[in-house]
């Protein structure tokens, strides 16, 4: 009867096992790239241009100015009290 090596077994289905994945991944990444070609082929994207927001408009008067600063505090001071 002849004698079986099963450490050099398991290193030949582990490189079989191994080799099947790699190159299944390589055939999925290649299949994805080809389809991305496609699909930019035959569904180019429009180029659009991205709204431009108004400038904001700036507060001429110093009071405005006074009641923005002064709405901030008491916010920031209304989140703190209900916070503790």
């Amino acid at each position: 009867m002849a004698e079986v090596n099963y450490v050099l077994e398991a290193l030949k289905f582990m490189v079989l096992g191994m080799g099947v994945v790699f190159l299944f991944l390589i055939i999925l990444v290649k299949a994805i790239e080809l389809q991305a070609y496609l699909i930019n082929k035959y569904f180019p994207e429009e180029e659009t241009t991205p709204p431009t927001m108004p400038t904001p408009v700036a507060s001429s008067s110093e009071e405005e100015e006074r009641a923005r600063v002064a709405a901030i505090i008491a916010a920031v001071a209304e989140f703190r009290k209900n916070k503790s």
